[in-house]
């Protein structure tokens, strides 16, 4: 029975603008071949400087913040603001966030969670001849359901879904509609030794099938069109 790990990289200190996010997790994991690396998005932002500056409870600057980032707002309720963003993720506030940042400090997602994802992959695999995937996650509500989990908004060297279509289920059916968001469990999964308040922003998942590591997939393929969207 294929058996899976989830590996948290400690070790990892502040990250702040500039900062080689790469370099700090192999000075702290010794990568396999086939590792998938769930990067916390908030490290990839403040690596990026998309830190805005703000007093702590400035809420105007919090609430600009968001408008900046959303093409669209979506719904409202009170200050909760559900939006399209321009990277065309539906979520809370624009990802916009006040959480585990230095005081005075709002942050905002990576411009191109991709292309944030593709960098750390070609960084460690110069700097230690091991080719991995990366997934760049973020926390995320989900419609019908409490709770957040955490969901991949870059990808680099990962298939981020897996068609099942035409393959048989346990029972000899065809299954023609079957698709599966692995990015996604793979972000949540390893969300479980991330947390939210130990200070761990990177880990990694080891032992997926192999098959699912593979050039050109991102996480923008994730998002449905608003064309195929029932609920937007």
């Amino acid at each position: 029975m294929q058996k899976i790990e989830i590996l948290p990289i400690i070790g990892i200190g502040e990250i702040r603008p500039g900062d080689d996010v790469a370099l700090e997790m192999v000075n702290n994991f010794a990568f396999e071949q086939n590792d998938i690396a769930v990067v916390t998005q908030k490290v990839v932002s403040k690596a990026e400087g998309r830190i805005v500056l703000a007093g702590q409870d400035d809420e105007a600057a919090y609430e600009a913040a968001v408008l900046s980032e959303a093409k669209r707002i979506l719904r409202q309720r009170g200050h909760l603001l559900i939006t399209e963003t321009h990277h065309g993720l539906i979520c809370a506030n624009s990802g916009v966030d006040r959480s585990n940042n230095l005081d005075g400090e709002i942050s905002l997602l990576p411009i191109d969670p991709d292309r944030s994802a593709q960098w750390i992959r070609r960084r460690v695999k110069a700097l230690t001849g091991v080719d991995i995937a990366v997934i760049v996650s973020d926390t995320f509500g989900r419609a019908w359901r409490n709770g957040v989990t955490d969901v991949a908004i870059g990808s680099a060297g990962l298939e981020v879904i897996v068609n099942l279509k035409g393959t048989k289920d346990a029972g000899g059916r065809t299954l023609v509609a079957t698709e599966v968001c692995v990015a996604d469990e793979i972000a949540s999964a390893a969300d479980l030794v991330k947390k939210k308040a130990t200070a761990i922003p990177v880990a990694v998942v080891r032992g997926v099938d192999s098959g699912w590591i593979t050039e050109g997939k991102r996480a923008a393929e994730i998002i449905r069109s608003p064309e195929q969207d029932l609920f937007r």
